[in-house]
């Protein structure tokens, strides 16, 4: 999960490599709009906590029928999305996140995923941002793969 995160006076942005996601999120206490608007992303408002952005978003768009291309799987409007981005060390950044919405789960559910810098040294499989591109090669990767590890093994 490769993100750029800039935060100025106000403002936090994040950039998601996949799908070039940009959420530009306001900390000013604003209020969020109303459900019934629904956007792609959500409607997001920061705050700050200590040292953690906490991020509620609501107003999602109904997606529902989407469960294969929307950013949330199956968002709908009643959701309900809590993330928490806390510092950990100079390489981590926890990213927590709480999703409730009665209509699709039987009780809120939290997940914890770290983000770091220092890839190699933590044996995680991460790197650079490129461009997350479709392009016609995408329908013959497996292929593609598979006759670039025959060429190696050669």
């Amino acid at each position: 999960m490769n993100y750029h995160i800039l935060q100025s006076e106000g403002w936090v942005a994040m950039l998601n490599e996949m799908f070039h996601e940009f959420r530009l999120i306001p900390t000013d206490g604003r209020s969020h709009i109303p459900v019934h608007v629904g956007q792609w992303l959500g409607d997001a408002r920061g705050r700050w906590e200590g040292d953690t952005l906490v991020v509620e978003t609501t107003a999602f768009a109904d997606r529902s029928a989407d469960l294969w291309r929307a950013t949330w799987r199956g968002a709908r409007p009643g959701l309900h999305l809590v993330e928490r981005f806390t510092r950990v060390d100079e390489q981590t950044l926890d990213y927590e996140f709480t999703m409730t919405d009665p209509d699709m789960f039987t009780r809120p559910w939290t997940a914890l995923l770290p983000m770091t810098t220092d890839h190699e040294s933590r044996g995680v499989t991460s790197g650079p941002m490129y461009e997350y591109a479709c392009h016609e090669g995408n329908y013959g990767l497996l292929n593609i793969m598979r006759g670039a590890r025959a060429e190696d093994a050669q």
